[in-house]
């Protein structure tokens, strides 16, 4: 039966011009894997009267009971070209064998995972659309995804026998519903599409467009009826191929080409004209068992049928001849060679998404040059379940190098950082497989460009992982796959009998091996939780635990359950401060909200942790309006070091600051883990870093102290930001007859679904709806929908955004405040959350060690503002306070002040704010009381810090906020409970008036150091309190 062996196939393996990595992607019952019976047809692997029906990709049972694929499955196609066929192919090859390395994938929304991590082994796709629904919701995702991978496209109008057989279009609507279905693809390929990649669209003319009935294994491109009509007519093949598509119409009774229709009755248009109708007329003539007429025209096609096919009527006839005029196989094979790229094209271009490190380095060159002698650089992308309980294959892809049976690989796991040896493992390759369809061939060895499945490594991936040989200890990772959809819907699952639990928790981690996107966890209060991508997902993979992974031991699970997001509204209403557990350190943080668009960005891979700061810093500043040098201080991002959230550091000049981020992070990565509302994780919330006050021994400011606490002010930040909820909502698309509209409104709205577009198909009695639909509303939507429109009506639900729950979750009795409380009781935390106080320090009563009490208290030259409500902190005015030179003015005035501080003679510093005229703006006191028993022992750092949290605390009424000028000058200002010591030299450093005649006078203010040359001209001042005589 099967026309190749392994060692043909190993043999062409070399041949890198001469492979074709490509993937069949589409939307659900498209007719993917129908499409490629045909092609594995022609492999010879099953008969050719069989494709359609096989469904040869299709490996599982419940695959073949559903009728649909739930896993990517890979199968080596060797195929042969004739040098008639090969005339016209400009690129470079090796003779006329060629090696297609296909990998069919599922195209229901919940197993979209599998699409993902198809297409990053791949570098061609073959997108099937079917003719009559059109381009469908996952045929744009899936798309997006292939050329977010850099994958180039082409296209096929699958299902066209419909048009024959059940709708019977004429040749022109027929066109024009090919022609929509082709302008709305290559809407999504303009959209998406990459400069590096060049023109992804795709056109029927060029060749890059075919036309299939998968069901019944033929299809053709134009190349195939202009080859036929060029040797008919004796004209050039490319001039036919051009007429044959678009506004190009012929006319039989005049024999004119025109690039209107004239309003002949025998004028057409070319593409109806010579390839739709005669199609149409040997269909019908196959239908109506007219085989007096049916022999003739095929002898004139130079068609040959066996005699025993002669002997078929109807569908069965009309199958094998149009399988034998117009074979799937050669139209598809011959585009996927002509207009899809070798690994040797495709890895140019596709190395810059793919290898982390460096890009001039010889990892990222042999990846480039698709070098078989280079290092090895291979990724794996998924695990397939072996046959042997327990065990799995590692299938990926030879980006460099060669991988042989025996070879010691060195494994770099998702959480591999260079230069460490975590996530870091060294074993040798039991065996290399190559992979066709049901069965596995062993090969000795299998070099770059090829997909490959190893045996024997399992125990060392989990999902995903970069090999590379055993001593290339320089090479980075290959980057981690990121899928469209989230794994939002959870369900806690339990043994039926207690002492299944081991075999549990053994199924749970080959469970999580075997799917590439599931989530595997185990919550505080004990509950194994299993978290997918929607019902039909979670379905599959607890039939798969208890029936492959368990030894069918039973197991109970709760209803699912859908993940939510924590988020703030605005910016946090003050500045927060926490202490560490032994008092020594204090962090000062805010909350706000990411820029729109900023969040979604970093889900899709647009911004990261591992990107050049450079690079970053431009597309933060050009597209969200960041500061450029802000942007180049993102410490890190999380959860998982990738999240949508960022931690920015706005200190200036902090000492120790270096030593103590990675503590930071670490807290915030905990932190945005799980948030203060429910324990989950946060999502758009940018924590900026405003001050850090540490201790000058680094034992007191270690990891122990400062993670904790920076978690507390990262909960106290994101609670005084206004926080919120937000809830997965799903994209519906729903494709149902007229009459069905009523019913899915009536369900949509009992389920807080709203619809934003209705559009009826043309040509069809199909309507198309797209709604959004919250995931925690769509358990058993598909069945109440159903119900509803007595089956008329087919949801199709896909993960689309995140949304915000308009209500307070810190409000008692309301919708979100009512779901954190449910969440936390599930989770089995405490029913109220903990208060902000538990996490937030204030610097009331005293300040530090060294004897400095502080307090502050505020009056105001507006009498009507009310500044006790502290409505508002003054961020604009804070954020210019902490100028470059801020610290330096500071440090100033501590020097200037301290000797008199440390005699017990300063009693307050006073702060006013002028406006351009020296109008005062607004004036503040910060009162010092200094116990004079500590006498010397007033440190610097101590009154640096209180000075400074008073400048950061300062809170002001709205309005000022948004009028303070930008060059607003500032005076600090001390007073003396008592006089210093008398100086006769005016020459002196600090010099303070005697003469009792001038206590008199009002004050007289004598400047120390001016400043005023600086952008802010801050001053300092001393002044004596006093305006009568001083005792003696």
């Amino acid at each position: 039966m099967v026309k190749f062996t392994a060692d043909e196939l190993r043999r062409i393996m070399d041949y890198k011009h001469n492979i074709r990595n490509m993937s069949v992607i589409a939307h659900v019952d498209h007719g993917k894997s129908t499409l490629t019976d045909s092609l594995v047809a022609a492999a010879g692997i099953i008969a050719q009267e069989t494709a359609g029906d096989v469904r040869m990709t299709d490996t599982r049972a419940d695959e073949a009971e559903r009728g649909i694929t739930i896993k990517s499955t890979g199968i080596s196609l060797y195929y042969e070209m004739t040098d008639e066929s090969l005339k016209s192919f400009k690129g470079d090859r090796h003779g006329n064998e060629y090696l297609i390395n296909l990998i069919d994938s599922p195209g229901h929304v919940d197993f979209s995972s599998e699409v993902t991590a198809a297409l990053r082994i791949t570098d061609g796709a073959l997108v099937v659309v079917d003719c009559v629904e059109g381009v469908c919701v996952q045929t744009e995702t899936v798309l997006r995804q292939a050329l977010g991978e850099r994958i180039r496209p082409v296209l096929t109008v699958n299902k066209m026998d419909r048009c024959f057989l059940e709708l019977q279009v004429d040749g022109e609507e027929a066109y024009q519903t090919f022609q929509r279905v082709i302008e709305n693809a290559n809407v999504i390929m303009a959209t998406y599409e990459d400069p590096l990649l060049g023109d992804v669209q795709v056109y029927p003319e060029k060749g890059t467009v075919a036309f299939s009935a998968g069901l019944h294994g033929w299809a053709f491109t134009l190349t195939n009826f202009a080859k036929m009509y060029a040797s008919k007519f004796g004209v050039d093949e490319s001039k036919m191929m051009e007429r044959l598509w678009g506004e190009n119409f012929f006319d039989p009774a005049t024999k004119k080409w025109t690039s209107k229709n004239t309003g002949s009755a025998t004028c057409k248009r070319g593409f109806v004209q010579f390839c739709y109708e005669p199609i149409k007329q040997i269909i019908n003539i196959c239908m109506n068992d007219q085989k007096d007429k049916l022999w003739p025209m095929l002898q004139k096609l130079n068609v040959t049928m066996k005699s025993d096919e002669k002997e078929l009527m109807g569908k069965a006839l009309m199958k094998r001849v149009m399988q034998t005029w117009l074979p799937a196989s050669s139209a598809l094979l011959e585009m996927m060679i002509f207009h899809l790229p070798s690994p040797h094209t495709a890895q140019r271009y596709r190395v810059e998404n793919l290898y982390e490190g460096p890009l001039d380095d010889a990892y990222a060159n042999a990846i480039r040059n698709c070098d078989p002698d280079g290092p090895l650089m291979l990724y794996v992308s998924k695990m397939i379940p072996a046959s042997d309980k327990g065990r799995f294959f590692a299938f990926g892809r030879v980006f460099s190098g060669r991988v042989s049976t025996g070879l010691k690989v060195r494994i770099m796991g998702p959480n591999f950082v260079p230069g460490e040896k975590k996530d870091l493992y060294t074993k040798s390759v039991q065996r290399t497989v190559i992979w066709m369809g049901k069965k596995q061939e062993t090969v000795e060895d299998v070099p770059c460009g090829n997909t490959v499945a190893l045996v024997g490594l399992d125990q060392f991936i989990t999902k995903n992982a970069t090999l590379t040989n055993e001593k290339e200890v320089d090479a980075h990772p290959i980057r981690a796959m990121k899928f469209s959809v989230s794994p939002v819907v959870r369900v806690a699952v339990q043994c039926k009998v207690a002492s299944d639990l081991p075999k549990l928790v053994e199924g749970l981690k080959r469970l999580a091996k075997s799917d590439p996107m599931v989530v595997c966890s185990i919550e505080e209060s004990g509950e194994h939780i299993i978290a997918g991508a929607g019902e039909l997902h979670l379905e599959i993979c607890l039939k798969d635990l208890q029936d492959d992974f368990m030894g069918g031991a039973e197991i109970l699970k709760s209803d699912p359950v859908v993940s939510f997001r924590e988020t703030v509204l605005e910016r946090s209403c003050r500045t927060v401060m926490s202490k560490s557990p032994n008092k020594h350190n204090r962090l000062y943080m805010e909350a706000r909200p990411l820029e729109d668009g900023l969040a979604e960005a970093i889900d899709d891979g647009r911004i990261g942790p591992r990107d050049d700061p450079k690079v970053r810093s431009k597309i933060l500043s050009e597209e969200f309006g960041w500061d450029k040098e802000l942007a180049k201080k993102i410490w890190a991002f999380g959860p998982e070091t990738t999240g949508p959230n960022m931690v920015v550091d706005m200190c200036k000049g902090v000492q120790y600051l270096n030593e103590i981020k990675d503590s930071v992070v670490a807290g915030f990565q905990w932190a945005s883990k799980e948030g203060p509302l429910s324990e989950e994780n946060m999502r758009g919330i940018c924590f900026e870093v405003c001050d850090v006050v540490l201790h000058t021994d680094a034992i007191h400011r270690g990891g122990g102290q400062v993670i904790p606490t920076a978690r507390r002010v990262i909960y106290a930040s994101q609670l005084t930001a206004k926080p919120r909820l937000l809830e997965p909502v799903y994209l519906v698309e729903i494709q149902a007859p007229e009459q069905a509209l009523g019913g899915i409104y009536s369900v949509l709205n009992q389920k807080r679904g709203h619809v934003f577009e209705e559009m009826q198909r043309p040509g069809t009695p199909l309507y198309n709806i797209k709604a959004y639909l919250p995931v925690v509303e769509s358990f058993g939507f598909s069945s109440t929908l159903r119900a509803a429109t007595s089956g008329q009506a087919f949801p199709q639900c896909v993960f689309d955004h995140w949304e915000m729950m308009p209500s307070d979750p810190l409000e008692p009795g309301s919708q979100a405040s009512t779901l954190v409380a449910d969440i936390r009781k599930r989770k089995g935390l405490k029913d109220q959350m903990t208060p902000l106080s538990d996490f937030e320090d204030r610097l009331c009563g005293r300040f530090a060690s060294g004897g400095i009490f502080g307090g502050c208290h505020y009056f105001s030259y507006f009498p009507q503002r009310n500044l006790s409500k502290r409505r508002r902190y003054m961020n604009i005015v804070v954020h210019k306070a902490r100028h470059p030179q801020l610290r330096d003015y500071i440090s100033s005035a501590v020097n200037g002040l301290l000797p008199f501080i440390q005699k017990g003679l300063v009693e307050r510093v006073a702060v006013i704010f002028f406006k351009n005229d020296d109008v005062p703006i607004e004036r503040c006191v910060f009162k010092l009381n200094v116990n004079l028993s500590y006498n010397s022992k007033v440190e610097e750092a101590d009154l640096e810090f209180s000075l400074r949290s008073f400048f950061i605390k300062l809170p002001f009424s709205e309005p000022l906020t948004k009028v303070l000028p930008r060059n607003c000058r500032w005076e600090i200002t001390a007073y003396f409970r008592s006089l210093p010591e008398s100086s006769s030299s005016r020459d002196a450093e600090i010099w303070i008036p005697t003469d009792t005649k001038q206590w008199q006078q009002p004050p007289l203010i004598i400047p120390i150091k001016s400043m005023s040359s600086e952008p802010l001209g801050l001053q300092l001042y001393l002044e004596h309190p006093s305006l009568s005589e001083p005792k003696n």
